[in-house]
This record gives C-alpha cells, sequence and structure tokens, in this order.
C-alpha cells in the first residue's frame, strides 16, 4: 500500500521523467520566526520548594534563505535571520552546519537530506524517503482526506548517530499524502535524545516538528510548494522539575524563486568549510545549547530557534531499490 502511495505521489508531481531530468535545483525563500517559552523555575515559601512556569513570547523575526542541490547527496543551505547567518550544507560524505555562536562542525553517522527539501522543494528526496515507510492509516488535514505513512529509524542507524555521551533513544518521521491529489501535504517527525550529565543522571531533550505544506505550482513541469507553515516544541525534561522546559518555534516561509539544472553549480560549491571539525564529545557540542543556564542574546536566540526548523532531519533505511547511493544504505 505505501509504495502505491508513493507512486501516485511520483505521478502528480510530475512523474519519473520530470524528476530524472533534474540534475541540480535552486531555491530562494523568506520566512517569519515566532517563539514562546516556558520554563520551570524554583522558589522558597514557608521552607518549602514550589515550581512555578514562566512564559514568554518574542515577536516575529524576518529573514531569507537560498538552498542549492546537486543530486540528492549535495546541498548548501545560507540563512539569515536577525543579521545572523547560519549555513548547513553536506557534499555526500559528511554533513556540516555552522553557525555564529558555533566552531563549524560535522554531524554524527552519514550525511542526510536537508529538512527544508523535504518540504515540498524535493519531490525526489521525498519519494526516496517514504519508499520503504508503511502505511498506518487515514487522516483528514487542512480538509484534505490523507493516507498516513510512517518511517522510523531502526536500532543501527539509531546507535551510528549516537556517541558515549548522547544516545539518540527515537526519531520517526509521518507524511500525510492528499488521496485527492496524491501530493504531500503535512510532513511531522519526532526526535528523542538522552544527555549523560553524571554517572546516575541525565537530560532529555524531545523535538517534535510538524510542517503543513501548501500552495503547489507547477515549474518547468514538476510540482513544487511554495509555502507553507512549521511548529517547533523543543522540550527538555529530567533532573528537577525546575529544569524543564518547552520552546514553541512558529515559522512561516514562502519561496520567491525556484530553478532547476543550474549551469555552473559544481562539486566544489559544497565543499565544507575550511575551519571544518568533527563534533567533540560534549553535551553543548552534540545538544547545540550554552553549556551554562546564561541565556543568549535575544536575536541570537531567535536565530538559534530557527536553525532547529532548518536542521538536517533524515532516517537511514535499508537501500532494496538499487539506487545510486555510494554505500550499503540509502540515506534518507
Amino acid at each position: 500500500m505505501a509504495k502505491y502511495i508513493v507512486k501516485q505521489y511520483v505521478a502528480a508531481v510530475g512523474g519519473e521523467s520530470a524528476l530524472n531530468w533534474v540534475e541540480s535545483m535552486y531555491a530562494m525563500g523568506e520566512v517569519r520566526v515566532g517563539t514562546t517559552e516556558f520554563s520551570g523555575s524554583e522558589e522558597c515559601m514557608s521552607k518549602k520548594k514550589m515550581v512555578k512556569v514562566k512564559k514568554m513570547q518574542k515577536k516575529g523575526e524576518v529573514g531569507g534563505f537560498v538552498v542549492w542541490q546537486k543530486k540528492p547527496e549535495l546541498w548548501c543551505l545560507e540563512l539569515v535571520v536577525s543579521g545572523y547567518k547560519i549555513s548547513a550544507g553536506s557534499d555526500g560524505k559528511v554533513a556540516w552546519r555552522q553557525t555564529p555562536w558555533h566552531h563549524s562542525h560535522a554531524s554524527r553517522g552519514p550525511p542526510r537530506p536537508l529538512r527544508r527539501l523535504l518540504q515540498g522543494l524535493d519531490p525526489r528526496s521525498t519519494a526516496n524517503l517514504f519508499n520503504n515507510s508503511i502505511c498506518i492509516g487515514e487522516k483528514t488535514v487542512n480538509n484534505e482526506e490523507c493516507f498516513i505513512l510512517k518511517l522510523e529509524a531502526d536500532s543501527n542507524t539509531l546507535q551510528t548517530r549516537s556517541s558515549s555521551n548522547v544516545e539518540i533513544i527515537r526519531h520517526t518521521v509521518w507524511g500525510y499524502f492528499s488521496q485527492r491529489t496524491g501530493l504531500l501535504v503535512q510532513l511531522e517527525d519526532s526526535h528523542l535524545l538522552k544527555l549523560k550529565t553524571t554517572a546516575s543522571d541525565a537530560i532529555f531533550w524531545e523535538t517534535n516538528m510538524e510542517s503543513l505544506i501548501q500552495d503547489y505550482k507547477t515549474v518547468d513541469g514538476i510540482n513544487i510548494a511554495h509555502a507553507g507553515k512549521t511548529w517547533v516544541t523543543l522540550s527538555r525534561f529530567g533532573e528537577g522539575p525546575e529544569s524543564h522546559s518547552k520552546t514553541r518555534v512558529k515559522e512561516v516561509w514562502k519561496i520567491e524563486e525556484v530553478d532547476f539544472n543550474i549551469k555552473g553549480l559544481s562539486i566544489d560549491c559544497f565543499l565544507p568549510p575550511s575551519d571544518l571539525k568533527k563534533e567533540e564529545e560534549k553535551v553543548v557540542e552534540e545538544c547545540r545549547v550554552p553549556a551554562s543556564n546564561t541565556k543568549l542574546p535575544y536575536k541570537i536566540q531567535s536565530a538559534s530557534f530557527k536553525i532547529s526548523v532548518s536542521k538536517v532531519a533524515a532516517v537511514n533505511v535499508d537501500d532494496s531499490s538499487g539506487s545510486e547511493s555510494d554505500g550499503d544504505e540509502e540515506d534518507m
């Protein structure tokens, strides 16, 4: 059933011949990001500890992004929000990211596709992602009756992406495909990791993302989504209640320009930064949060939440379809 739904999706976005015609692509867009933060705090009253919750809402920040891709495994993103530039990319061998508050560093495990490309910009990667998924039912999304496809990372993949201090417990992706049009209308994924703070204590971080994909338009015979909304919820729990926090980010995005088969886009355009270093065995590097409880400046906070929306999110599955992947597994 799932493979049939994926075939219908491929036909809806333009067909195999149209997708095979694409060797590279470029897209430019605009984003508006707003955040709401809920945090636990502790106060003393009558010699008893009580937990109270603080809510802090921040105004929206406007930014823009540019993404280039050459085949599914080569991609590069540049994003600017509140005057801060964030970059990420993959040269087919390693995926990397670079922010104003971190050194350039590589992601653990094999390179994975950019989540933003899966939000209606790269139908080929979307089809590959759900090729080995399972159909778990139906649901109405944005007034569209949809089939639900589900994909979970296996234990070997989770272990590869984990380290001595950080254990990735689960990573699940859901795709909602319209029964009427065959197109992807919503993408969800959930990611849970465990950070060891001491021999007996640990902190858990859970990231849940939900993207509503809208405004499909045909570009050179291929249906590309030109607008959408993404909600990200980042939750921290474990240890005492005073350390619990939840941050919710809403991103509204639209695509202003798309083009295919870009002349002069060589592999040199996807090389990682010269100062790239492997991810350090530190909680601050693995989790991408400050080592202390010190708050980042407001503008940097806004930009850091934005990279959560655009972060690389993928699931590796066994390659049973004879794809063009160089390895034994196809990186989804």
